[in-house]
């Protein structure tokens, strides 16, 4: 770990979009971290010692049943903060959260968490819209799963990933997205086959590299669109960069 500066803090944007004065109040808490590929930031019915707020990457939340079986009911990326049952007040998760693409993120300790929520009002409000906008995403994800097709919802989540990635291409295993769609390996074979003849994807060794943008938007379901304006209207993109001293 090493210690964040105001440039690699607003690589986040929740910390971006709080006042500089607020996010140099927060940032001597904050240390650097990098996250590997199925690593566990959040686990199940576990004490949460810190929140984690991405830089680059992606994680799932993973809703489980007592019987094993899983899906996937919402991602996060540098648009959002890992841990936030800590801020609801809780001190555990029911939802499992891992990192299903390798990136960087800076921790917060739950103790300094909650004490710089109760005394900037900024990082508060921001975290409410927040947990507005995440509600969201998992209500329509949940309506996703029950009432699209597989190609829909798997575009779908392709494109959530995209978002959240630097370029074209990033690590995924067969057995990774079907865990994430909630269906048989099988099916996502035949999915991934049908995007490549279409080429909008190409699937080699374990790595996806989107071709056409704009042909998986036809191809998904309005999920994806509803999800994006969401977070946009209630967290709008920072449109100033803030410069370190």
């Amino acid at each position: 770990m090493s210690p964040a500066n105001l440039r690699v803090a607003q690589g986040n944007r929740l910390l971006a979009a709080l006042p500089r004065v607020a996010l140099e109040r927060v940032l001597p808490d904050l240390e650097l971290r990098p996250f590997e590929m199925r690593q566990v930031v959040q686990a199940r019915r576990q004490p949460l010692s810190q929140v984690v707020f991405l830089l680059s990457g992606v994680a799932s939340m993973i809703s489980m049943g007592d019987a094993g079986q899983s899906v996937e009911v919402a991602t996060i990326g540098r648009e959002g903060i890992v841990g936030l049952p800590l801020f609801l007040g809780g001190t555990a998760a029911a939802i499992e959260v891992f990192i299903q693409v390798p990136g960087e993120g800076v921790c917060l300790p739950a103790v300094a968490f909650e004490r710089h929520v109760a005394r900037e009002p900024a990082l508060l409000r921001t975290l409410l819209l927040y947990t507005q906008a995440l509600l969201a995403q998992v209500a329509q994800c949940s309506a996703c799963n029950q009432h699209h097709s597989i190609v829909q919802r798997c575009a779908r989540w392709l494109l959530q990933t995209h978002d959240r990635v630097r370029g074209n291409e990033f690590p995924l295993t067969h057995e990774f997205l079907g865990l994430m769609l909630g269906v048989r390996r099988a099916s996502i074979t035949e999915t991934a086959a049908a995007l490549q003849e279409r080429d909008l994807i190409r699937y080699r060794r374990g790595r996806i590299t989107v071709l056409d943008r704009v042909g998986l938007e036809k191809v998904s379901c309005d999920c994806h669109r509803l999800i994006s304006r969401e977070f946009d209207r209630l967290l709008p993109p920072p449109r100033k960069t803030i410069r370190a001293r």
